[in-house]
């Protein structure tokens, strides 16, 4: 079972890319494979049709996070909340993203905030991100707020980190479990790309 947490920040050493190895390590010491693919330094060009035509660019800058996402059986998408929004290259990581990548495989938004917010990348990663993707987000999400001291260290701060903690465990366990469920559903041979390569 391998799972990909996706750290959706542009910025060097992160909250989100902290957070994303804590969950890396809460998914091994569950017993899956976990890597962290990172956006840090903002490393893809912006979409253009070149992805479509074969760009050799495109070979090179999108073939190596395309190979990752294929062999992966679910993901975590990690994304900081920047004014109320997903940063510019997570959604543009969505646009390069095809269904033969991460199509009807499984999917945790755990969004980050340095406040008390983070509401808001939850909801506009459920609407805006899966339609041509068809990635399948899971009911269950996680919302990381005051992150410069949520998660430090092998145990828990207080309460409330402790509550953290245990929520990121279990509905990463619920992940896992999803990964194996639509396995069958992508082995079934009833999907069909090539008649019905777009969402509705």
């Amino acid at each position: 079972m391998k799972i990909t947490i996706i750290s959706g920040s542009h910025r060097e050493n992160s909250q989100s890319e902290r957070i994303a190895r804590y969950i890396e390590g809460d998914l091994k010491k569950q017993g899956a494979e976990a890597s962290v693919l990172s956006l840090a330094s903002n490393p893809l060009p912006l979409w253009d049709e070149g992805v479509w035509s074969g760009d050799p660019k495109w070979e090179s800058a999108w073939g190596p996070f395309s190979d990752t996402l294929k062999q992966s059986d679910g993901f975590v998408v990690v994304s900081p909340e920047w004014s109320g929004m997903v940063p510019a290259g997570l959604k543009n990581f969505f646009l390069l993203c095809g269904s033969r990548e991460v199509g009807h495989k499984p999917a945790m938004i755990v969004s980050v905030s340095s406040g008390i917010s983070g509401s808001y990348p939850v909801v506009e990663l459920r609407q805006s991100s899966y339609k041509n993707t068809r990635i399948v987000y899971i009911p269950d999400h996680v919302i990381v707020r005051n992150a410069e001291t949520a998660l430090m260290g092998d145990k828990p701060s207080d309460d409330n980190d402790a509550e953290l903690r245990k929520r990121i465990h279990y509905s990463l366990a619920v992940l896992v479990e999803y990964a194996k469920a639509l396995a069958l559903v992508r082995e079934s041979g009833k999907i069909n790309y090539k008649d019905f390569p777009y969402g509705m």
